[in-house]
Formats: structure tokens, C-alpha cells, sequence
């Protein structure tokens, strides 16, 4: 399998419509070509602990009310298209992320990293819950099988913490200052939402070229 490292941040709308459309080019591939890593971006990585009023916060950064709606509805649409639902008028706090990255690193052991992830999309975007919140935390650790007085247990501790903010300034310091941000087999860099169309083409290449080399002579 080839590696892809996905940077993403489960308050990016992007970021929940792009694995949205990479699974289902997974799924219709009917085979599982990646080995998949979630890797720690965050939009706001200055943001309060205790997070801030969504709304006062998305009209400041993009301009006001009416630039806001606009933003939404083209989010709403592709979101829609990607067969996914965003409640934007249930999430009242932009929260810090750092908790939710560490959880997801966490879920890694397991090998329940995907799972989180959809968890926490879920959470924010769906039932615009506050996942930065260790109680909310706990509960998605929870649904996917982690031991939840584990989790609680570092997320009351700095466990991972420096790890992570070290890996995010890495990244940023190799360019990458926007997600969802892909890389391919640790070289290939692929910016953005991608339709299900590009991945599935990049799946049946990988594929093609999988076969061809196995069926070389030795």
C-alpha cells in the first residue's frame, strides 16, 4: 500500500468534504490502496483554550455577515454533493483543536484514526458539539472502542502536546499553510478537496501500477 499523510483539522469544512470524497473513491475502487495517517494542521494553532463565539469570529476573518452567507452556501452545496450534512447554525464556539488532534493521534494505537476523525467532523459540523470540550472528547473516544479513563486520564495531562505543536511547525515550515493538504508515498503533495473523480483515477494508476510490477519477470 502507499502511505498518505493527511493534514487536516476536524474544524475545516474542506477537510470533512475532502475525506468525504476520498473515501467514497475508495469504496468504489473496492480495494484500500493507502495506508492512511492523520496529521495534526490547525486553522486558528493561536486560539484561546476556551475557544471563541463562532460567529463574531467567522465575520471578523471573512468580512462581515453577507460574505459569511456566501461562504456557507458554497460550503453547504459541495458538502451536499458530497453527501454530507453541515449544520453551520448549531456550532456556537470556534474551540481550540489541540485536544482533538492528540485524541486522534491516540486513536492511532488502536488503528481507529479514520473513525475519529469522522467522529469529531460529526461532532463539530453536524451537531455543532464543542470539540474542545474533554467531556465531548471522551464520549467519541468512547464510540470507537478506546478506554475512556485512559483518554481522560491524558487529556488532564500535557501528554503529546509539544510533539505535535513541533510537527505542525515542521509542516508549516515546509510549506504547508493550508488543508486538507495530502501527501502521497511521502513526496507527492496534493492540495485541497479533491472530487471523487481525481482520486479515483490516482487509485486505478496506483493499482495498474501495482499489478504491472507484480506481474514482471524476476
Amino acid at each position: 500500500m502507499t502511505r498518505l499523510d493527511i493534514m487536516s483539522d476536524p474544524i475545516c469544512p474542506w477537510c470533512y468534504i475532502g475525506k468525504a470524497n476520498l473515501d467514497r473513491a475508495i469504496a468504489e475502487s473496492g480495494e484500500i490502496p493507502f495506508e492512511i495517517d492523520w496529521r495534526v494542521f490547525q486553522l486558528y494553532p493561536g486560539m484561546a483554550p476556551e475557544g471563541v463565539d463562532r460567529r463574531t469570529h467567522i465575520e471578523a476573518k471573512f468580512g462581515g455577515p453577507d460574505q459569511v452567507r456566501e461562504i456557507h452556501a458554497r460550503i453547504e452545496k459541495a458538502a451536499s454533493e458530497a453527501g454530507l450534512t453541515i449544520n453551520f447554525d448549531r456550532i456556537e464556539r470556534t474551540p481550540n483543536t489541540m485536544d482533538a488532534h492528540r485524541l486522534i493521534r491516540w486513536s492511532r494505537a488502536i488503528g481507529q484514526q479514520s473513525a475519529m476523525v469522522d467522529r469529531l467532523f460529526a461532532d463539530y459540523f453536524v451537531e455543532g458539539r464543542d470539540i474542545s470540550n474533554h467531556e465531548v472528547l471522551i464520549e467519541a473516544a468512547r464510540s470507537i472502542g478506546m478506554e475512556t479513563e485512559v483518554v481522560a486520564r491524558l487529556l488532564s495531562s500535557d501528554a503529546d502536546r509539544e510533539q505535535l505543536r513541533a510537527e505542525e511547525a515542521e509542516a508549516r515550515k515546509m510549506g504547508v499553510n493550508a488543508v486538507p493538504c495530502f501527501i502521497l508515498g511521502g513526496r507527492y503533495v496534493i492540495q485541497g478537496a479533491q472530487p471523487v473523480e481525481t482520486w479515483s483515477k490516482l487509485i486505478d494508476e496506483l493499482i495498474a501500477a501495482r499489478d504491472q510490477q507484480g506481474s514482471a519477470p524476476s
